[in-house]
């Protein structure tokens, strides 16, 4: 029994991350164009995002040769799919480099024990809108102002949920990160009236609800883990009809 447990595939256990992961490249892929590479691009992109959490967990845990089973695996199967992208596409190395001083900070905070450090769940935000432009890449076969906007439209949304997310769990009793939270959500709606673009204010709309709304309620984590994904798969659809 105890071998068997050794052997378990460690997968990541940031929930909201899938979010992140998925949401970019979908929108991505939508608007520049869907692909065959796109899926041995989204396989490698999900392999390598799962090999990133055994590496950044074996720096600060003792069970590094099961960490390292996992990782190896992973890796081997993201290298594969990437390969076969980079075959086609040998630009998207670019984008692949463009994430690494992002990876450095992840392991910055991790070997400090800080995995919840806001900076550092900006920098992975930041890396899964990379892997968004890199889709929308793969369909267009160029980076376009429409690509630069929907990773920022996607970065802002995620960034937003961070916020949020604090103020329900880790810093629900700092009255700092409600008026951050709420600041933040504020303006935001306001700036996309400003720079040209009232109707995605409806795509926010439900973030800055649940903002406000459910700020200082005591909801069980799963159920602020379900609400976001319905927000953020709320958020996906009203981008692809709203956006264009």
């Amino acid at each position: 029994m105890e071998n068997r447990q050794k052997q378990k595939w460690i997968v990541p256990k940031q929930h909201g991350a899938w979010a992140m992961l998925v949401i970019p490249f979908l929108l991505g892929a939508y608007a520049g164009g869907f692909t065959w590479l796109h899926l041995p691009l989204f396989l490698g992109w999900l392999f390598l995002y799962l090999a990133t959490y055994p590496l950044l967990m074996s720096i600060k845990s003792k069970r590094k040769q099961e960490y390292k089973k996992s990782f190896s695996f992973y890796i081997a199967i993201a290298a594969a799919m990437l390969v076969i992208c980079l075959w086609y596409a040998p630009s998207l190395f670019y984008f692949g480099m463009a994430m690494i001083p992002l990876f450095l900070i992840n392991i910055y905070y991790t070997k400090r024990k800080q995995e919840r450090a806001f900076w550092n769940d900006v920098a992975a935000i930041a890396a899964f809108c990379i892997g968004g432009l890199a889709s929308f890449y793969i369909g267009r076969g160029t980076l376009t102002v429409q690509a630069l906007e929907i990773a920022a439209f996607c970065f802002l949304f995620f960034l937003g949920s961070t916020f949020y997310v604090k103020t329900m769990i880790r810093e629900k009793k700092n009255p700092m990160y409600k008026w951050l939270s709420w600041g933040y959500h504020g303006l935001l709606m306001i700036a996309l009236v400003v720079i040209g673009y009232p109707l995605l204010v409806l795509a926010y709309v439900p973030s800055v609800v649940r903002a406000v709304y459910l700020y200082g309620k005591s909801l069980p984590i799963m159920k602020i883990g379900i609400l976001e994904f319905a927000n953020a798969i709320y958020f996906l659809v009203a981008m692809v009809v709203l956006y264009s």
